[in-house]
């Protein structure tokens, strides 16, 4: 699936690893990154949400149309789907679930 960034932030954390380990730190940036690569050689939602370990699930609420995949810990990457056919994957946050 083709992937986009919802900022050039989340862009740049994903392609320089040094700059995610600034904002997220290293366990975290770590995950995004694979986490990320995992999107883009998947060829549908159903495909992601099948993966063991990722507990991609639909997010409720405000959030609702958007997923949110586990990274480390209490960090999630939140996406959603765009496009006719549901094949881009647009990456939103990552947030830290219920704060901290």
């Amino acid at each position: 699936m083709e992937v986009r960034f919802r900022t050039n932030k989340l862009r740049k954390c994903y392609e320089n690893y040094q700059a995610g380990c600034r904002e997220w730190g290293l366990e975290v940036t770590k995950k995004y990154i694979q986490r990320i690569d995992l999107l883009q050689e998947a060829s549908n939602m159903d495909e992601i949400r099948s993966l063991p370990g990722l507990d991609c699930h639909p997010l409720k609420g405000r959030r609702e149309g958007q997923y949110g995949i586990t990274l480390h810990g209490r960090w999630r990457l939140i996406i959603a789907l765009e496009g006719k056919m549901n094949e881009v994957i647009r990456v939103k946050e990552v947030s830290k679930h219920y704060g901290d």
